[in-house]
C-alpha cells in the first residue's frame, strides 16, 4: 500500500459489560501516523451492544472534532462487533425506511445510539471522509483490539 493510500486514522473500538445488562465500558484506540489517542468510558447499567455502539460513536466524534488537523479523508474502523458493522453498513437503511422498525415491525433496539452513529457518520461523509468498517476477531491477539478490550 502506498503512503498516499494509507488511512489517515485507524480506529479500534470495543465494548463489553459484566452481565448483560450490567456494569460496562467501552474503549477506542485511534492511530494517526506516530500519534495515538485513547478514549474510554462506561455506565453502571448497560448492555454489550450499547457499549460497542458507544465506542464507535465516541471515536468518530473525536475524528469529527479533529477535522481541521486531518490531511487526507480516510478512516479505517476495526471492531469485533458484527452488530455494529452490519447495523451501520446494511440494516440501518431498512430501519430508517421503515421509521426505525426492524424486519419484524418492532422498534429497533438502541435506536437513540443508532441515530447518533448515523449522524456522526453522515457528518464525516459530508466533510468528504471515507469510512471503512472492518471486522476483527476479538481476543485473537490483535494489538489494537486487545488494547481496547
Amino acid at each position: 500500500m502506498s503512503e498516499a493510500a494509507k488511512p489517515e486514522v485507524v480506529i479500534y473500538t470495543d465494548g463489553a459489560c459484566s452481565g448483560n445488562p450490567g456494569p460496562g465500558g467501552w474503549g477506542a484506540v485511534l492511530k494517526s501516523g506516530a500519534h495515538e489517542k485513547h478514549l474510554h468510558g462506561g455506565e453502571k447499567l448497560t448492555t454489550n451492544n450499547r457499549m460497542e455502539l458507544t465506542g464507535a460513536i465516541e471515536a468518530l466524534r473525536f475524528c469529527l472534532s479533529q477535522n481541521a488537523k486531518m490531511k487526507n479523508k480516510s478512516i479505517l474502523i476495526f471492531t469485533d462487533s458484527v452488530y455494529v458493522i452490519k447495523g451501520i453498513t446494511q440494516w440501518i437503511f431498512g430501519w430508517k425506511r421503515r421509521g426505525w422498525k426492524n424486519a419484524e415491525n418492532q422498534e429497533v433496539s438502541n435506536q437513540e445510539l443508532w441515530v447518533e452513529l448515523d449522524q456522526v457518520v453522515n457528518q464525516l461523509k459530508a466533510k468528504g471522509y471515507e469510512l471503512t468498517w472492518s471486522f476483527v476477531k476479538g481476543h485473537a491477539g490483535i494489538e489494537g483490539n486487545e488494547r481496547c478490550d
